[in-house]
């Protein structure tokens, strides 16, 4: 669906806002509103999306990896982000880090994530990240792309072509809200039960430790 922007259906984003400063701005000033129970809160956010993903395909899988740096990555083998181009010729991808996702955000019947709080979208990750990165591979090119604090600091850098499909989110949370991460594979077992179309895997790679989930 290329061509005039004017005439892209907005489904989960608004593809006319790129960046909403001031939706970005609210979550950062309410980190407890949006982070309920701590950081673990962050990673439901992104995997829902790959569950998203997973069932639309009939089944997908993502894996959850604990970096020795404090950063956790989520990174699945769906289609990619969706990326269109312009009228101008302009490569445009689905603002989801920086615009707020209109099914989930200030909307009361919202679905709830496996922790039992409500699901808002991948903004509240980006706005409550001192930095990350989102890797995107798609059939038909891959790029990524740096944000911080929710606000894209680079344009989509071209990635090397790898033969698979997917995203990659890789955040390291605000200080404030950052604490050892208390995820186990038996976590991940319950969130494959809650969305059962989808596998999760995690791969704790902390103090040089091979803790792989199943």
């Amino acid at each position: 669906m290329d061509g005039s922007r004017a005439s892209w259906v907005n489904t989960t984003h608004d593809w006319a806002d790129t960046v909403d400063a001031d939706h970005l701005d609210r979550i950062r000033r309410g980190p407890a509103e949006f982070v309920p129970g701590g950081p673990e809160h962050l990673v439901l956010e992104i995997v829902a999306y790959a569950a998203d993903e997973a069932a639309s395909r009939g089944g997908g899988g993502c894996v959850v990896t604990l970096h020795a740096d404090g950063s956790v990555s989520v990174k699945d083998d769906g289609r990619g982000t969706d990326t269109r181009v312009d009228e101008h010729g302009q490569v445009v991808k689905k603002p989801v880090m920086a615009t707020k996702d209109l099914r989930f955000f200030d909307v009361p019947e919202a679905e709830r994530l496996p922790d039992g709080h409500p699901r808002r979208g991948m903004s509240v990750v980006a706005a409550l990240s001192e930095w990350l990165i989102h890797t995107n591979r798609r059939s038909d090119g891959a790029w990524s792309q740096r944000y911080e604090h929710g606000l894209p600091v680079t344009d989509l850098q071209p990635a090397e072509a790898d033969g698979t499909t997917g995203t990659c989110v890789r955040f390291l949370p605000d200080g404030a809200i950052r604490s050892r991460w208390s995820l186990t594979p038996d976590d991940l077992v319950r969130w494959s039960e809650y969305w059962p179309y989808l596998t999760a895997h995690l791969d704790d790679q902390r103090d040089g430790a091979d803790r792989s989930g199943p």
